[in-house]
């Protein structure tokens, strides 16, 4: 469904030259759900509008759904639906005016375009706000009526940006409800962008890592975890002094490595942190040194991000986010 070979974007501003994309090889297959992750400004947006042939790549190639961007980009649109950053429909216009002109566009008769805007109304539980204005609608709703406008005409690959971003927690859980069952019950190919680790760990069979314009990394969330991080195991003692003799007596034991020291608690990671916590309980006792709370926690993909780019993700986005403030 995508496949891009050496893809890059660049952009000319008064101080030079930025490479917001950098040689992006891509391969997704049909019917697969794949996350991007990365702070503002790794080129996220800037590869989701190239494949979506709304921005011209600088060099290097991309083929979306057996159609090249460059030179073929009105049959890339035909087969794909695209839900960027912004609110797509009008916020003075009705929600089924919207999606019928939306089946129009794309070649619908006036009986089809009614039909499939009253199903997709149906769909994203929309029904009952059919006649009001756009302006008046909730967020999840507004955002529920742009995902169910990229559906109109019913494309083999979807492309989200940012699709939950600025909902509360229960439009985001409605949201994700209706992409899943979307790809569950009709097999469509989902690539989507997101500062929610969460999402991605939870709903995405796929996980890129994009960074300074590259892929740095590209697997499953459960082998991105096991390979890129680690387990954490959290010991609180009694004092300072307890925690530090605690932080030593870690890095004795076997797959232990980054103990640190924060007050009375130290924070020790471990390969196998199930298997290496009571080990670690033990050497402390021998010690002498008294654990009055122990915690394990599996790493995030936040852990991930972190060991690759020497950033966490969400603190990234977060200055970036105040810059542009």
């Amino acid at each position: 469904m995508i496949q891009t070979r050496a893809l890059t974007r660049s952009f000319r501003i008064k101080k030079g030259v930025v490479e917001a994309v950098r040689g992006l090889d891509l391969s997704v297959s049909e019917g697969e759900l794949v996350a991007f992750l990365g702070p503002n400004g790794a080129g996220k947006s800037t590869s989701l509008r190239m494949l979506t042939s709304l921005l011209s790549p600088t060099s290097g190639t991309a083929v979306v759904a057996g159609h090249d961007v460059v030179r073929e980009p009105a049959q890339v649109r035909r087969h794909i639906g695209y839900l960027g950053q912004g609110n797509n429909a009008g916020h003075l216009y009705e929600p089924r005016d919207e999606l019928y002109n939306q089946g129009r566009f794309y070649g619908m008769d006036r009986r089809a375009a009614r039909r499939r805007a009253d199903e997709l109304l149906t769909d994203f539980d929309l029904a009952p706000m059919a006649r009001r204005r756009v302006g008046s609608l909730s967020g999840g709703q507004r955002r529920r009526l742009d995902i169910a406008l990229a559906l109109v005409h019913r494309p083999r690959l979807l492309f989200l940006d940012e699709p939950s971003t600025g909902l509360d927690p229960q439009s985001r859980a409605h949201i994700w409800q209706h992409i899943r069952r979307l790809h569950e019950l009709h097999g469509t190919t989902i690539s989507f962008s997101t500062h929610y680790l969460e999402e991605a760990d939870q709903y995405a069979g796929r996980v890129l890592i994009i960074d300074n314009g590259r892929v740095v990394a590209d697997d499953r969330p459960e082998r991105l975890k096991e390979q890129q991080a680690s387990d954490c195991i959290t010991v609180t003692t009694g004092d300072e002094e307890s925690a530090r003799h605690a932080a030593t007596v870690g890095e004795q034991v076997p797959g232990a490595h980054g103990a640190t020291v924060d007050g009375k608690t130290v924070r020790l990671r471990l390969g196998d942190g199930a298997a290496g916590l009571p080990e670690y309980l033990r050497a402390l006792e021998a010690a002498g040194v008294k654990a009055l709370t122990a915690e394990l926690s599996r790493p995030t993909l936040d852990d991930v991000f972190l060991n690759l780019t020497g950033r966490r993700l969400r603190e990234t986005a977060a200055e970036q986010e105040s810059g542009e403030a």
